[in-house]
């Protein structure tokens, strides 16, 4: 009787590269996460502030480069590539985390936050474009959150979740760096 891995050569458990596994996991949680953003907002009616925008990027990074990264590692690329790939990750996933707890500090009232979508509107232009605008525009305020849940909004989640992502490629990195 054969194994899978011992049946198909090309195949190798996950388990035996922590770089595969560390960018396969940071791959789908991106991707999982992402897709959980976009429900909230085309199904749940949240519409994200420019703030939830730009936390979108790190994810919209992690996607492909996570699966370059996986398919590098499957394909026997070298070791140098494979940890660059995942200290990009790290970093990525790191600084997007450092931007939710931005995010969240402002919804908390810790800091101010862009002008652009936090604290009074100042400039509503002429009188006679205000009513128009009103009906047109709907100004979605990075100071108010829109959904809680266990007393963190979407921001302090991304938070989390970031730092989860940070820790796998961190964990990936320092392992494929022993080996």
């Amino acid at each position: 009787m054969t194994t899978q891995s011992a049946a198909i050569p090309a195949f190798k458990p996950a388990a035996t590269s922590p770089v595969l596994t560390a960018a396969l996991l940071v791959t789908l949680i991106a991707a999982a996460t992402i897709a959980g953003a976009w429900f909230f907002q085309l199904v749940l009616g949240i519409v994200p502030c420019p703030l939830c925008l730009e936390q979108r990027y790190a994810y919209y990074l992690a996607i492909p480069l996570g699966a370059l990264v996986v398919l590098a590692a499957r394909s026997g690329a070298s070791r140098p590539l494979l940890l660059a790939g995942l200290a990009i990750l790290a970093l990525a996933t790191l600084a997007n985390a450092g931007l939710g707890t931005y995010h969240s500090g402002v919804e908390w009232g810790l800091w101010k936050g862009p002008t652009d979508c936090s604290g009074p509107v100042v400039n509503l232009g002429s009188a006679a474009d205000l009513l128009s605008k009103l009906d047109t525009v709907k100004v979605v305020r990075c100071d108010e959150v829109q959904w809680r849940f266990l007393g963190l909004s979407l921001a302090g989640y991304n938070v989390l979740i970031s730092l989860l992502m940070a820790a796998i490629a961190a964990w990936g990195f320092a392992a494929t760096a022993k080996r």
